[in-house]
């Protein structure tokens, strides 16, 4: 059977005459990164809202206060902005980008509030710090009226270390080891001791040092010392390391443990050598903010350490003194030098504390699948270990194997070997 096309020869023609349309090439979204219109948007809201403000403050309403302005102003110039926006993108992107600028926002709030408390702190202890007695000696033979050339804040520094030590060394383990049993054994009481965890998480620091100054010196009859005061930082530290910790462990991937149980680890290895290795960066940032609390502890160490002008580096014997504590004495007085003092010694703290947060992330190292050259390398030169040993393994059985293929079969007439004295029997 033969189909014949009927369609006219004017409307064929017209049809090969229309042009086909170019094919358009996908172009992806832009959803991140700087645009004209996007700059030229945000200043203009940030310029309208200003205006407002001046309008609202100066001219329309009896408005006043440098707060109140600028809560105005801002308020002003994300309403510009998510206007301006809208004409050019739709309502999710509005959102997107008034997120973004609240986001952004905060975090310069919060840095800038930070820069103005250390530049504020280095500023004011800029007399002192530059003498070098100011590290090396104590008070013990220094008064409120000497200068800044005599005394210093070793006897502090040194107090400081010796406590966060001992703190270090109670809540480290124990807190790692609660955090292992609150993730790893679920039932009722490791419900319970997650809300005991959850409750000394606000647990004042002045209870903590009562309760060490009730049981280790009046009870237990011991003199106020550093140690007391690692066992007040301690308490202090334990909940906030131990939840940090949890909720770091709970992020490790389940496929990790099972897999790891599956070829046949018992559970502690699997927590040693699978969970804590894979949580080890999350776990450093568990112990840094742990580290953050108790070092500037002041009262647990006013109640349990006393107070002392001389450098002492015994923690069991004698009153001892932190860099807290000696910020607290020194801004008391009067006198400049005794401020000074003080607040030089709020710098070296924060000096301190930053050298403790570099240590621990050196110790943390990176997250799991990020690693940094040294360990990159390590791995590399284990790699080729491993892989020298097996090329030796291989070498080893395949001479074994032609030894056996070239030995010589026995001849059929080859005559029978003589009987033993166990066969004639």
């Amino acid at each position: 059977m033969t189909v014949v096309d009927e369609t006219p020869p004017a409307e064929a023609a017209a049809v090969e005459a229309v042009p086909l349309a170019p094919e358009v090439p996908d172009v992806p979204r832009r959803i991140g990164g700087l645009t004209r219109s996007g700059v030229l948007s945000l200043f203009g809201a940030a310029a309208s809202g200003l205006c407002t403000a001046v309008l609202l403050f100066g001219e329309l309403a009896p408005f006043s206060g440098s707060l109140g302005f600028f809560v105005t102003a801002y308020a002003a110039f994300l309403l510009v902005y998510a206007v301006l926006t809208g004409l050019e993108e739709d309502g999710q992107a509005v959102r997107d980008r008034v997120m973004t600028v609240v986001l952004w926002t905060a975090a310069g709030l919060l840095f800038t509030a930070l820069a103005l408390v250390v530049g504020f702190t280095a500023w004011r202890g800029r007399e002192a710090l530059p003498h070098g007695n100011f590290f090396t000696q104590d008070m013990q033979a220094a008064g409120p009226l000497d200068p800044l050339t005599n005394g210093g804040i070793a006897h502090a520094m040194l107090g400081t270390l010796i406590m966060i030590t001992i703190a270090l060394t109670i809540t480290v383990p124990l807190g790692l080891a609660c955090a292992v049993y609150l993730n790893q054994i679920p039932g009722r009481f490791s419900r319970f001791v997650r809300t005991i965890v959850e409750a000394m998480t606000a647990l004042p620091s002045i209870v903590a040092g009562l309760m060490v100054y009730a049981v280790w010196i009046l009870g237990l009859g011991m003199q106020k010392s550093g140690l007391a005061a690692g066992f007040a930082i301690s308490v202090m530290m334990l909940p906030i390391v131990i939840r940090a910790a949890d909720v770091v462990l709970r992020l490790v991937p389940g496929n990790l443990t099972e897999a790891a149980e599956a070829l046949g680890a018992p559970r502690w290895r699997t927590v040693w050598h699978v969970v804590l290795p894979t949580a080890r960066s999350g776990l450093a940032t568990a112990v840094i903010l742990g580290t953050a609390r108790g070092i500037g502890e002041t009262s647990p160490v006013l109640l349990t350490a006393g107070f002392t002008a001389a450098l002492n580096a015994n923690p069991t014997n004698g009153p001892m003194i932190s860099l807290p504590l000696a910020v607290f004495n020194f801004v008391r007085s009067p006198e400049p030098t005794m401020i000074a003092r003080g607040f030089g010694a709020a710098a070296v703290l924060m000096a301190l504390v930053l050298v403790l947060f570099a240590i621990a992330r050196v110790i943390g190292g990176r997250g799991p699948g990020h690693q940094s050259k040294r360990q990159a390398r390590r791995a590399a030169r284990a790699s080729r270990q491993d892989l020298e040993r097996f090329d030796e393994l291989n070498a080893a059985r395949g001479a074994g194997n032609c030894a056996t293929s070239h030995e010589a079969p026995a001849p059929d007439d080859e005559p029978a070997s003589a009987p033993t004295h166990g066969d004639s029997h």
